[in-house]
Formats: C-alpha cells, structure tokens, sequence
C-alpha cells in the first residue's frame, strides 16, 4: 500500500494523444468518484491497517524494526520523522555519521514513515548510517507542489538539529515510488541540492506527461512467473488516476520539472544517481529513459520493453554483462557526475516493502525471491553510497 505512485489516467489525454501538456479538468461525475475513493481509502481502509501495523510492531515483534527516536520539530508539528541510529552510535561521543534521509511512497495520497521502518533499520544496521525517515502532507489536501516544499522545509530542520550525528560532508536522499519522485524533486532545489551528495531513486514516477497505455507498453510481463507476478495487468492500474486527480490541480504543467523530473536537465539534478527499477513495473520504462539520457546512453524508445523474458534465477539480481538490467557511468567533465542503473528482475513495484506481502497473498515464491532480493539490493545501494561519498569504514 505504501508503495504505490500516481499513473496518468488516459482519459486526460485528447483521442489518439501519446502525451499531453497540463493537468486536465475532469467531468464532474469522474472528480465525484476520485474524492470517494481517497476518502474511503484514508478514512475508511488506512486506519484499521495502520492498527494491525501497530499491533506486529508493538506486540508481535516489538523493537525488531521500531526507530531508535521519533522527532517532531514545533515548525512543523504534523511531520513527525522517525531516526534510526547505527550501531556504533555514542551520544557521549564527537563521531558523525553519513546520512541517508529517506521519503516514503504511496502515491502522495497514502502512506506514512514507519512504512519503511525495516528497510531503514536494515541499512543503518548494515551499513552504520544514520537514517532518518521524512514525512510531508498528503493530496488532496496538499497537491503538488506543497509536498516538495513540505520536505524542503523538514531536511533543513534536520540538518540544523545539533543533536543528531550528521556528517555535513556525506549526505544522501533515497525514496520508494512517489517518495522517489520527491526525492528527484527536492533535490533539485538549492537549498537541498547543496547538501546532498546523492540520491538513490526507487522504481520512481519520473515523467507525467505520456499516457497510460504508453507507460505500459514498455512495461515486461512474464506469465510463467505465475502467481502475482504473472498477472497480465499491473496492479498499479487500479488506484492511479484517484492518485493523480488528487495529486494535480487542472492546469498543472506536466512538464515542471519539480513534478516530471525526467524534464529536467542534467546540470538542475545532483551529480550522483542511482536509479532502480523494477521489471513488472510500468514505472521502470520512464525511470531507465531518464538515467539514460542523464548518462548520455542511447534513450529507449517509449515503447521499447524493459529487462528480457527469459526469468533469472531465484533471488539473483543481474550486475554484469547486460546494460538491460545494470550499468554505471562515470562523466568526468564539469566536476564529474556518476549515474547508475539497477533493473530487479522478476519482480514487482514496491517488492522490497512489507506491505508487499498483503498484495500478493500467499504467494510463496514472490515472497522468497523478493526478500533475497531486497537484502541483495540494500547491500548494492550501501556499498555505492560509500564508495560516492568516499565513507571511509
């Protein structure tokens, strides 16, 4: 739940239209129905979700994942953010620690920090970071732009907080769905983009402005799978224009670069990314277009599929010998920059989260194959981190 991200809805676009420009105004009937359904889901669906949530981590499994500190600053007392400290940390000590700041999905419509609460305590256990889980308001309430600045905000009370181990000089932004596009959007403002030495984007929406059926058609679908993952339609379909009526006001340019960061050009963005994509996603397409063009490769056609059909092995992410699914660019020129590219194969939007396991049921398999993966990926994402922002071990 917490992973899912807005789609443009095809009914925006004019008959035979690949792309569109601006944000339409929806008939009156379709707006009607987009206002019920993310009030029932917030309203109604969330909160008894949100108890049971509550109830594995306080009583089932208690302090397994939890935060070592939940903070909210009095500017902004409706965000409360959540610090994972890594296991070296002594507060009687000087020592700093790198940062990754993460921002949560859920198509700006859902979703809340504690939803990656293990992915968090799994990197600052690992990797001895600290992490720090960002929060920002939701549509429709607070459509785009306002959650962009509401993190803008948040990370420049994190980075002024003397009470937190902060090495200033090794500072990193990761986000999971919408929070990826957040993370892509935040950081191009100067405020944040002076601090941030990378950003770590996963399966992103990059690009708002071609249509539904076009973001499928690079889309992979693998029916041998079987199970969840060989589902012929993406189970992304089903919220994303209730997401994207909320999240965009009618006459909202698809091509700011704050909401379709894939428009934006290399020198707005920071230097280092590292773009993971899933492969039965419709996401992944946009988000491999994107790092290829940052990283000045041939850029896919939009119909061009991502990945191959062939299924690879059970829990193995592919890192060599196939551009498909990894490579890394290191430009030297104006300062030098390092783009990367990681396609998980066989695997679904969101698939690293726990929530996954309330989409996909008792799909065994699925669950196997995702958590090795996930494990394998943090390790990926940890070491490239360090090796970015020279973290000396």
């Amino acid at each position: 739940m917490g992973s899912m991200a807005a789609v443009l809805d095809t009914s925006a676009a004019p008959p035979g239209s690949a792309q569109q420009r601006i944000a339409p105004q929806l008939p009156t009937t379709a707006r009607l129905f987009h206002a019920t359904c993310a009030f029932a889901v917030q309203k109604l669906l969330l909160p008894p979700w949100i108890f049971l949530r509550k109830v594995k981590t306080y009583i089932i499994s208690p302090g397994e994942t939890y935060p070592d500190q939940i903070k909210a600053y009095p500017a902004l007392k409706h965000l409360p953010i959540r610090i994972f400290l890594p296991p070296g940390y002594d507060r009687t000590s000087t020592k700093r620690f790198p940062v990754l700041l993460t921002i949560h999905g859920g198509g700006f419509v859902l979703g809340n920090p504690w939803d990656n609460d293990p992915w968090n305590r799994a990197f600052s256990s690992k990797h001895g970071y600290l992490v720090v889980s960002l929060n920002y308001s939701k549509a429709p309430g607070s459509p785009f732009p306002k959650p962009v600045y509401d993190l803008e905000a948040l990370i420049q009370l994190v980075l002024a907080d003397t009470t937190l181990p902060i090495d200033y000089d090794r500072i990193a932004i990761a986000g999971w769905s919408a929070g990826a596009n957040l993370t892509l959007a935040v950081s191009q403002l100067d405020t944040v983009k002076l601090h941030v030495k990378a950003v770590v984007p996963l399966y992103p929406v990059v690009d708002f402005v071609p249509t539904q059926e076009t973001k499928c058609a690079g889309r992979r679908y693998k029916p041998d799978l079987g199970g969840f993952r060989g589902k012929d339609k993406d189970f992304l379909l089903a919220m994303s224009p209730t997401f994207n009526w909320a999240y965009l006001n009618p006459g909202t340019d698809l091509h700011d670069t704050l909401l379709s960061p894939a428009h934006a050009k290399r020198e707005v963005l920071p230097k280092n990314i590292f773009m993971i994509g899933c492969e039965l996603d419709m996401l992944a397409p946009e988000a491999w277009r994107m790092i290829c063009s940052l990283a000045g490769k041939r850029v896919p056609r939009e119909d061009e599929v991502v990945g191959r059909q062939m299924m690879a092995k059970e829990g193995e992410l592919i890192t060599g010998n196939d551009d498909r699914y990894a490579w890394e660019e290191v430009i030297k020129m104006d300062g030098g920059a390092r783009y990367k590219w990681l396609l998980v194969p066989d695997q679904v939007h969101g698939f690293d989260q726990d929530s996954i396991g309330h989409m996909v049921g008792n799909d065994v398999k699925c669950l196997k194959d995702a958590k090795m993966k996930t494990e394998k990926m943090i390790e990926i994402i940890g070491g490239w981190l360090d090796d970015v922002m020279d973290v000396d071990k």
